[in-house]
């Protein structure tokens, strides 16, 4: 019979994966992870140097079967989604590429009017209301325009703003600038009246995407016109 308390332990077995410190060959990176190789050289000396009188019982061997195999998915598993995540943020630069030069809504009351240039835009009315105006400010604070709605449901109202003319909702405005506004940044201010009080509405205004930067972590930021650097979960709307 031989000597069990001669062979090798599975500590020594492990210990022949650490780098001689007098070896000439070029020391490779030690790392506290157990691969596949390890495990499976692992498991066959337990079983090679395991005690004849008390041999390892088959369910206790299914068990480290299993568990190479769960080694072996986990390790498929970090080299599948690692590919998936250079991917992904590939796509997201190539689409942040095709926003550069387009014209996306974001909440606010600032935006540019562009030489022959269109601004777009939505009104959120929280009620019905039986007066709705809108009050166009130059970048010096000047009232430019002042354009009369009429009367309003609860609901979106989209418009598109020329600096001469405005169509609310798909319909021309019986409304037209008596000096077409000239191109350059205007804030808007659009007021209801409530009660015979007058509030303020909601606006979403259009700006131009100048650049895009793609985060370290994939997100993209819009470098918009009027506004600066903005997350892109702010968009409303791409135009």
């Amino acid at each position: 019979m031989s000597d069990v308390s001669s062979t090798k332990s599975p500590s020594d077995v492990l210990a022949g994966y650490a780098i001689d410190k007098n070896s000439a060959a070029t020391p490779k990176k030690k790392t506290n992870d157990l691969g596949q190789d390890a495990f499976l050289q692992l498991m066959i000396t337990q079983m090679k140097n395991q005690d004849p009188l008390a041999p390892q019982s088959n369910s206790e061997f299914v068990a480290q079967l299993a568990q190479f195999s769960s080694v072996q998915g986990l390790e498929k598993l970090n080299t599948s989604f690692n590919g998936f995540s250079s991917s992904f943020q590939s796509n997201q630069a190539l689409q942040a590429s095709s926003l550069v030069g387009r014209s996306v809504s974001v909440e606010g009351a600032n935006s540019i009017l562009s030489p022959d240039g269109i601004i777009s835009g939505t009104i959120t009315v929280p009620a019905s209301t039986s007066e709705v105006k809108m009050n166009v400010y130059d970048s010096k604070g000047v009232l430019a325009a002042q354009i009369p709605i009429g009367s309003a449901e609860k609901g979106d109202m989209n418009f598109r703003f020329d600096g001469e003319s405005m169509e609310l909702n798909g319909k021309l405005l019986d409304w037209s600038a008596k000096t077409p506004l000239t191109p350059g940044a205007y804030r808007f201010e659009v007021l209801s009246t409530q009660d015979g009080k007058s509030q303020q509405l909601a606006t979403s205004l259009s700006a131009n995407v100048n650049s895009v930067t793609v985060g370290a972590d994939g997100k993209l930021v819009l470098n918009l016109a009027g506004y600066g650097a903005m997350d892109i979960s702010k968009v409303k709307q791409f135009n």
